[in-house]
């Protein structure tokens, strides 16, 4: 394949070639007899592919087979319940995106006086919550096993009690080809039986966390071990890099202990890194762990934020610029669907960030062009290279201003194109 016209970084505009999914040329007015059906560039930027370091495709494919309850979607008890009652003509009813400033903490009463003969089950905007009603209790023969109906990190074992739901992978492939996502790392602690096989039709380039390395480890503050204990659990795994889940600032705190104590290794990552005080940033540089990072959410969740985060917490969230200013390793994932699939809405977020840790355009643009194993060290488009690469409408510097999926004009995985021709 041969791609004419375009800019790369540090080099100008030229011509380049791939051979057997690599760079194999780069150089002004290649020879293109051997390539016909060569791509014009028109002068746009050539860019490594993008890539999501944390998502969670199943998840994401199941949205268009449920009901959306978040805080954008829905107003208020009488919102919900109309939601709940609208929903898909299915007999389950699967909602997602729950948070309770739409209406209050939910159970399984709450919900049997919005939907009494119907199952229904909500997911918590975090992901780590389900709250099923009575219907769909009895339904699932779980009557007897929750008395309010609330399953926490649950996932794994409620798989099985549950009708299948229709995934969309395709759509979500063709909807982040269109992005310029050329990579995933899907970031689910207990993957399901069967997903490689399930993903295996997504055009993008996969990383399965815990089948792959890294390992997902899962903390949670109600049943947090001692630092000793994680050690011990991450010595194990090693020389396996981990990729420990971190959303408080106790959890922070005992990963860094752990990984002190295990010693850490080339892999290792802190993902979300919610809460990061200022005195554990040279623990991290020091370490050399990776933070993948949701810039966004601040933004995304900033209301709910202000009244969920402890006071002490709310300058800590999701830091960027300190981060990247100190040396720690970054990158971002969007933690779709948990966040937007978008990732440059992710980038616009990071650049208009408050509260000095906003990046420029271009560190934000970096943060999605990091190798999978290795999110925080930047791929370029050299020869070489494997050819995972997004092709824009317009030179880098025009992009960098504004930061939108509008300008990405095509995508290649091993330079085999995966958007639908123009």
């Amino acid at each position: 394949m041969l791609i004419r016209n375009v800019e790369i970084q540090g080099a100008g505009r030229v011509d380049v070639r791939v051979r057997a999914g690599r760079i194999a040329e780069i150089g002004d007015r290649l020879d293109g007899r051997e390539e016909p059906d060569a791509v014009d560039g028109h002068s746009g930027a050539l860019l490594p592919g993008l890539h999501d370091h944390h998502i969670h495709l199943a998840a994401l494919a199941a949205d268009t087979a449920s009901v959306r309850v978040g805080p954008v979607d829905v107003t208020g008890r009488d919102g919900l319940a109309t939601a709940l009652r609208d929903g898909p003509p299915e007999e389950w009813v699967r909602a997602i995106g729950y948070h309770e400033s739409v209406a209050g903490d939910l159970d399984r009463w709450v919900l049997d006086d919005l939907v009494p003969h119907r199952p229904v089950r909500v997911q918590h905007r975090t992901g780590a919550l389900w709250v099923w009603n009575s219907a769909a209790l009895r339904a699932a023969g779980l009557e007897a096993e929750s008395g309010d109906g609330r399953f926490w990190r649950e996932d794994e074992r409620l798989r099985g009690h549950v009708p299948p739901v229709r995934l969309d992978l395709e759509g979500v492939g063709r909807r982040a080809a269109a992005l310029g996502v050329t990579g995933f790392t899907n970031a689910d602690p207990h993957p399901a039986d069967g997903l490689l096989d399930l993903l295996s039709v997504l055009p993008q380039r996969l990383l399965v966390m815990t089948v792959d390395a890294p390992v997902k480890l899962m903390l949670d503050d109600a049943t947090l071990s001692a630092p000793a204990e994680l050690a011990v659990r991450i010595a194990s795994l090693r020389p396996r890099p981990v990729a420990v889940h971190c959303v408080t600032r106790v959890q922070l705190l005992v990963t860094l202990l752990a990984l002190d104590e295990a010693g850490p290794v080339d892999g290792d990552r802190v993902e979300h890194a919610s809460v990061v005080p200022a005195e554990t940033i040279p623990w991290l540089k020091q370490l050399g762990v990776t933070v993948v990072t949701q810039p966004h959410f601040p933004a995304e969740r900033g209301h709910a934020y202000a009244t969920d985060v402890a006071p002490d917490d709310r300058p800590h969230l999701y830091r960027c610029r300190s981060l990247a200013e100190a040396g720690v390793p970054l990158a971002a994932g969007t933690d779709a669907p948990y966040g937007t699939h978008d990732p440059w809405a992710v980038m616009r977020a990071t650049v208009e960030r408050a509260g000095g840790e906003a990046l420029d355009a271009e560190a934000a643009l970096n943060l999605f062009t990091g190798e999978p194993q290795h999110p925080a060290r930047a791929r370029r488009v050299m020869v070489g290279e494997v050819a995972d690469l997004c092709l824009l409408h317009v030179p880098l510097r025009e992009a960098l201003d504004v930061l939108t999926a509008d300008t990405v004009r095509a995508a290649f995985v091993a330079g085999a194109r995966i958007t639908a021709p123009e």
